[in-house]
């Protein structure tokens, strides 16, 4: 059976950071790519980052670009999200996503598993 669990959100402030973390389990992690998504109340879920299974290809949303850094670690199952210089409008419920198809990375549909989200909640 196949888990994503992700973790580290919370409320931080305009300007603060945070660092989330999605922990797999039940598959070859290694051979999946996995992405960050996001959903805030009232939109629809948008793509966030990317990153391949060496960390070779990696893919931001213009909107984080230079604030958030995806990483990975295949040893630990484990894929991260660095946020930095969060904004209020960064405010939304973080999920983490593996894929193993060749398709894009930016639609929610390509993606086979997801976990259960993380709530992050920027104050200004």
């Amino acid at each position: 059976q196949v888990q994503l669990v992700a973790s580290g959100g919370g409320l931080v402030q305009a300007g603060g950071s945070l660092r989330l973390s999605c922990a797999a389990s039940g598959l070859t992690f290694s051979t999946y790519v996995m992405g960050w998504f996001r959903q805030a109340p009232g939109k629809e879920r948008e793509f966030v980052a990317a990153i391949n299974w060496n960390g070779g290809a990696i893919k931001y949303a213009d909107a984080v670009k230079g604030r958030f850094t995806v990483s990975r670690d295949n040893a630990k199952n484990t894929v991260y999200l660095q946020m930095n210089n969060l904004k209020p409008e960064d405010t939304a419920v973080y999920f983490c996503a593996a894929k193993e198809n060749r398709f894009g990375v930016l639609s929610t549909n390509n993606y086979n598993y997801w976990g259960q989200g993380t709530q992050v909640t920027v104050s200004s």
